[in-house]
């Protein structure tokens, strides 16, 4: 640039062609992607009912729920962009000068500018030694240009020119990538569905609250869990079946799918996120006994269902499990919450087990022994459902990525010049990377000469 470098244009180009605001955008990403990998993006009601209301209300002021759609971290992806642009202007004609209009003669000025020259003293003429060391060249490293300068022959050879481009090509590649995510960001969507164990559905609801339909409909066919002794989640995973017109489709029947092994079809990629107990048709079975002895009178009742006991007394379960290891560490099974209301007194909430925890069912139920016998329960599966029209610029950026670092890591510019007079050649080289590596095969190449 020709602008006066005391100017405000000159000091805002300066600016977004520093190195220092690279690192500077590039540590701010990597921190909050990371804030986006502890704090769960779209989160499901199970996990924001761990938060407190503070919490809830500063997460969602700085974006962390949709952190990825958030404006402060588009504009960082933005600065980025920029930044590597700019980079790429200010530094890219040099190089592309180097590439593309090599040095072709290797006068004085310019031999006292490299570090490896080697002059030889061959019998011939100019004209012998030119055929020579064209051959050889052509032989041992590649083919040479000839220039023919001041009664002096001229040989220029290169390999690999284009590796000085690889870091350019990187950028490009961040380019590309970002570009990417921002057609999956504008273009696509993501959403949340809840899907009874036989039910169905067609229609998703987006983040932004945008219901979109899918034009077919996915239906879970069953669900499943298995846990860990400790009672944690070990692998849950949903049956799922595509139709179209309400007729399944084929190789898209009872598709097992878990976390990291989506369905996908038409675009839309179905993930395993979360899964709940369905308050569908969900059937509690409790047994009750009068403390005194007798037989266990067996009952059932549904959620919120006020059952009338022996006694006067009513008893509602207002939530239940099949296992309560994840909720109490010692004890294992069917339990519930319930609240029982003995003959004229208040209600009473305690929490009731199987048979096997008699000791502990003993403490509540007046006169009355209550017990948790099991539950008739259907699953409900969490599914993300997301449509990224992006993706497969994203993986472009991605392959251009590792071409461009294979060719900035890997590859080396290497370059040989010789000048060639009556009885003597003078040889000179360089290497954009490992100039030591290069010194050790440029003296091979000499002593091949000799």
């Amino acid at each position: 640039m020709t602008t006066n470098k005391n100017s405000f244009a000159y000091k805002v180009w300066d600016f977004f062609c520093s190195l220092k605001l690279s690192i500077f955008l590039l540590i701010g990403l990597a921190l909050t992607s990371i804030i986006g990998t502890v704090v769960m993006q779209g989160p499901s009601r199970e996990y924001l009912a761990t938060l407190s209301e503070t919490k809830i209300r500063i997460y969602s002021a700085l974006g962390f729920f949709d952190m990825y759609h958030s404006w402060w971290f588009i504009l960082l992806l933005y600065l980025l962009t920029l930044n590597l642009i700019c980079c790429s202007i200010k530094r890219l004609p040099r190089v592309w000068k180097t590439v593309f209009e090599p040095v072709l003669v290797l006068d004085e000025r310019f031999e006292k500018s490299l570090s490896t020259v080697k002059e030889l003293k061959i019998s011939g003429s100019k004209a012998q030694l030119k055929d020579k060391m064209a051959e050889f060249l052509k032989s041992e490293f590649a083919n040479p240009v000839i220039t023919e300068k001041d009664g002096e022959y001229h040989l220029f050879a290169e390999k690999a020119r284009l590796s000085r481009l690889g870091v350019y090509v990187v950028h490009f590649s961040i380019i590309i990538v970002f570009i990417g995510a921002l057609v999956g960001s504008f273009f696509g969507y993501k959403g949340y569905v809840n899907i009874p164990e036989g039910g169905s559905i067609g229609e998703v609801q987006t983040r932004s609250g945008k219901i979109v339909n899918l034009g077919y409909s996915v239906r879970c066919e069953k669900f499943s869990v298995s846990f860990y002794d400790t009672g944690a989640p070990k692998e849950f995973k949903s049956i799922l079946t595509v139709l179209e017109n309400g007729k399944p489709v084929p190789g898209y029947v009872n598709v097992p799918t878990i976390v990291n092994e989506p369905l996908t079809y038409k675009g839309i990629t179905f993930y395993q996120s979360s899964y709940g107990q369905s308050d569908e048709g969900v059937v509690y079975h409790i047994s009750v006994r009068d403390r005194k002895g007798g037989a266990p009178l067996k009952l059932t009742a549904r959620q919120g269902e006020r059952l009338t006991l022996p006694g006067g007394a009513f008893l509602s379960i207002m939530e239940a499990t099949a296992d309560v290891r994840p909720f109490m560490k010692d004890f294992d099974g069917p339990g519930a919450q319930v609240e029982f209301t003995p003959a004229g007194g208040k209600p009473q909430p305690f929490v009731i087990l199987s048979e096997k925890y008699e000791a502990f069912n003993a403490q509540h139920g007046g006169d009355l022994i209550i017990t948790m016998d099991g539950l008739d329960q259907k699953f409900y599966t969490g599914l993300q459902v997301a449509k990224d029209p992006g993706v497969w610029v994203v993986w472009f950026g991605c392959f251009l990525m590792v071409v461009g670092i294979i060719m900035a890591f890997f590859m080396s510019h290497k370059r040989i010049w010789a000048r060639v007079s009556d009885g003597a050649v003078t040889l000179a080289g360089s290497a954009s990377k490992n100039p030591t590596g290069f010194e050790l095969a440029f003296d091979e190449l000499v002593q091949k000469l000799k």
